[in-house]
């Protein structure tokens, strides 16, 4: 413990002025610039973590200030959008992709996560302004749905004039002026219609998006892949000629890039996909599909499991070392292949 105290003394001596004149200031430069490493170094250790899950009842209770027996339709999938674009902004660390100052600024593990769960967030607001909100393709759009699905589009990366938080936050606040006339009975402008239909849109942009990043995922090893873009139609054509045959391989300072946006993007779908559960119980029950989504949210939870490694190791395919991006690519594949099922069984009478 004294040597502790001693060193401390030192150390608080080091800083005094008659110190700082007696050695010199670049001496005392040094130590501060020192100084100033190791608290950039701290914070940026303390802020590369992802956000815990959270209950999207408990949520949407929070939000709206009403019990899990009041939940008007909808409500649901609005409040958990909303949390997600608040825990974007508030986590620890607050939203860092578009940080210019240390340590956010040497970062890319947390941007990357944000981003894959920004993907997720400006598909269901998407979804949100153009199916679920709306009875039929001739009918009004939401006034305030109309504001929020823009603004989520905003560049994820705009420091100032205007900043992304800005943007971000005005988008968060029209969604919560819709849940607001949502839950309200007595108003009739906002609606929120769980049909099987519009339930199947949202899951044909989530599946291109899981099979992408599942692509992307699997090339961490290099992959010779046969050019199908335009297989099954004879009659197919597309604008340039491209080869037979493809290699594919994700560049070395890029995987750990693609995995956390996938790990961020299967985040963000656990929540959407619990609230969509809620919210389309009755057609879920009536296609006895509720299983089949169950286990797409098993899956993608199976992908937030805790990294034993400090890096994103990328070992081949049967080599010695693990390969987190086939991993998170196992993941991502069975969780697109049981939309793919679940989509078919909504088209089913």
């Amino acid at each position: 413990m004294q040597k502790i105290i001693g060193t401390f003394h030192r150390l608080v001596d080091l800083y005094r002025p008659s110190t700082l004149k007696e050695n010199g200031w670049v001496w005392g430069a040094g130590l501060m610039t020192v100084t100033y490493v190791v608290i950039v170094s701290v914070l940026g250790f303390l802020w590369n973590t992802e956000p815990a899950p959270f209950d999207v009842r408990q949520a949407t209770a929070e939000i709206t200030h009403k019990s899990n027996d009041d939940f008007v339709v909808g409500s649901v999938t609005t409040a958990t959008m909303i949390r997600i674009g608040e825990t974007l902004l508030y986590k620890r660390g607050g939203y860092l992709s578009n940080d210019v100052a240390p340590p956010g600024l040497f970062m890319d593990n947390q941007p990357n996560w944000e981003f894959g769960v920004l993907v997720m967030l400006r598909d269901s607001s998407g979804a949100l302004r153009n199916h679920w909100s709306r009875s039929q393709s001739q009918s009004l759009e939401d006034e305030d749905l109309a504001i929020a699905e823009p603004l989520f589009n905003f560049d994820n990366s705009s420091w100032i004039l205007p900043s992304t938080e800005g943007e971000y936050k005005d988008a968060i606040a029209a969604l919560e002026r819709y849940l607001a006339r949502l839950s309200d009975t007595s108003v009739q402008n906002a609606q929120f219609f769980a049909r099987a239909d519009n339930l199947k849109q949202y899951l044909d942009i989530v599946s291109k998006r899981l099979g992408s990043l599942s692509q992307r995922l699997s090339a961490s090893v290099g992959q010779v892949r046969v050019n199908t873009d335009l297989a099954n139609d004879p009659q197919a054509q597309q604008s340039t000629r491209t080869p037979k045959i493809v290699i594919v391989k994700t560049p070395w300072l890029e995987l750990d890039d693609v995995f956390y946006e996938a790990r961020g993007a299967a985040w963000a779908l656990v929540h959407l996909l619990r609230a969509v559960e809620m919210d389309f119980q009755s057609v879920l029950k009536k296609k006895n599909a509720v299983i089949s989504l169950r286990q797409i949210i098993r899956e993608l939870e199976s992908s937030q499991e805790s990294t034993l490694s400090p890096v994103v190791l990328n070992g081949s395919g049967f080599g010695l070392l693990s390969n987190y991006s086939l991993t998170m690519a196992n993941y991502i594949s069975r969780a697109n292949a049981a939309i793919i099922d679940l989509r078919n069984l909504l088209e089913q009478g």
